[in-house]
Formats: structure tokens, sequence, C-alpha cells
């Protein structure tokens, strides 16, 4: 579908500019831009599983932070696929790999939340909350308060 595209363009635009801006010191601005990206992945998961399997297009994506991210948010709905992804990543060193380690560890311990299934989330959607949001408040430990975790964090 033509919307799908624009969207998963959207998500990956988005994710290679806040890694940019981030990497050139300007969180601020990353942190629009991860919004963004969270609108465009909010946006696929209200088609359902269609909107999320078009998203899974970006595990190819020449991009390794663009590949890790899609992966992190697909990994209740595409599991094999998107550990693949994260594992491969994970063997290298760096910021993004770092990341990608540290997601497979949260989905390991059963606390990855970033996609939640309905059930998961309560019996479905709460009213005005999207998936991210919900998986936000329920990650949010002792270490974690005062922190966003955006895209990066699992």
């Amino acid at each position: 579908m033509p919307e799908f595209d624009k969207l998963v363009d959207a998500f990956a635009y988005h994710v290679e500019a806040q890694t940019w801006e981030i990497f050139n010191g300007d969180a601020k601005t990353g942190n629009k831009h991860a919004k963004k990206a969270i609108a465009a992945f909010n946006k696929l998961c209200a088609h359902g599983d269609a909107g999320r399997d078009a998203l899974a297009m970006l595990f190819t994506h020449r991009s390794m932070d663009v590949r890790t991210s899609a992966a992190a948010f697909l990994l209740r709905h595409r599991t094999a696929e998107a550990k693949a992804v994260l594992e491969e990543a994970a063997k290298g060193k760096g910021l993004i790999p770092f990341e990608a380690s540290e997601c497979l560890k949260r989905w390991a311990e059963g606390t990855w939340a970033l996609d939640p299934a309905e059930d998961d989330a309560g019996g479905g959607a709460l009213p005005g909350m999207t998936a991210i949001k919900r998986a936000r408040t329920r990650t949010r430990g002792k270490g974690a308060q005062g922190r966003g975790r955006g895209l990066r964090g699992c």
C-alpha cells in the first residue's frame, strides 16, 4: 500500500536523522526525530499486522540503525527475523551494536515491551494511549526514572 510505503520511509528517515543528530551532539533535535519515527510506527500499527509486516522490509536496509530499530519494534511480531537482525548487529562494536545487544537482553528477560500484544496491554488499547506510551510506562523501573527511552532503549 502506498500509505505504508510513506510511513516506512518516514520511520527510516527519522531513525537515521535521530542517529545523525545524536552523534553530532544535538539530542534535542534527535529526540524530535525519535518522536516522529515512533509516530510512524504507531500509524503502521493502527493497520494491525499488515502495517507491522510493511516495516519488516527495513530488516535489509543499508543502515544498521534503521535495521536494528525496525527489528527492536518487531520482536514480538517477527521474532525469528528480528532476533537475527539484532544478533548480527550485536557482533559489531559501537553504540548501535551495544543497543542491539541490550535489546536482546531485555527480550530474554521478558521486559521488552515496545509493541506489546493487545492481551499483554491489559485487554487492549487504553483510551488515548498508543502502544509505545503504554510500553514506556510499564518498562520504567527505578533505574530508568527521569530518562526517556525513545527508539534506542528496549
